[in-house]
């Protein structure tokens, strides 16, 4: 049996960015065939459809650092409405174009003035917010969520996670991602992932003491 620490530590060598397309490959391949009802139920990101959340990764992927340093001072330092800006430059006329713009970017190399990784996980977390709704189930590689899990335990940036699964000990059961202590919150990577960045519905998949405590800092 493979030791999950040595695939990790192969998958980082390889570099983040090739697990950013991947996951942006799967997941137009899960949306080729959704009907306009579909595309227009409700995300897991409050207030906003799937195909809203799809074009928000396109943007993502089409944002350099000049670009949003632009859109933040056209904006007054509003972040919130670049982000909405930007999403509905790539939103396109209908769900088809939505996605066709999405597939165009799926092996961009561009980013706002965030590392590789912060990409990979809005990759991962915004793809669940749009999976999630509608019972689209996919089996990520344990490698690529430990690394987007082991980030997010340490960062604060663009969302707040550290913070949010402080004084909590989190444990991977699918996998080597173990970080924290305090009182306990175990269940798959991607769940743990999900639970850190915000998502309460996620935390009916974790068991342990210290999950009540985290499905309260969800709101927050």
């Amino acid at each position: 049996m493979t030791d999950p620490e040595l695939v990790s530590d192969r998958s980082r060598r390889a570099g983040v960015w090739p697990l950013i397309r991947t996951e942006r490959a799967a997941l137009a391949a899960d949306l080729a065939d959704l009907s306009d009802e579909q595309w227009a139920s409700p995300s897991l990101c409050s207030g906003l459809t799937v195909r809203e959340v799809l074009a928000h990764l396109t943007a993502g992927a089409r944002l350099n650092a000049v670009r949003w340093l632009a859109g933040v001072i056209r904006c007054r330092f509003d972040f919130d409405k670049q982000v909405a800006m930007r999403l509905t430059e790539q939103l396109g006329a209908t769900p088809a174009e939505t996605l066709e713009r999405f597939r165009h970017v799926v092996p961009s190399t561009t980013r706002p003035p965030l590392p590789a990784v912060a990409m990979l996980g809005e990759t991962i977390v915004h793809a669940e917010d749009i999976r999630r709704p509608l019972g689209i189930h996919r089996d990520y590689p344990v490698e690529t969520v430990t690394q987007v899990a082991e980030y997010y335990q340490g960062s604060d940036l663009v969302v707040v996670a550290k913070g949010r699964v402080e004084g909590l000990k989190l444990v991977a059961v699918d996998g080597p991602f173990a970080t924290g202590s305090g009182p306990l919150v175990s269940g798959t990577g991607l769940a743990l992932v999900m639970a850190m960045t915000g998502r309460a519905t996620y935390c009916d998949d974790l068991e342990g003491d210290g999950v009540a405590l985290l499905r309260s800092r969800c709101g927050t």
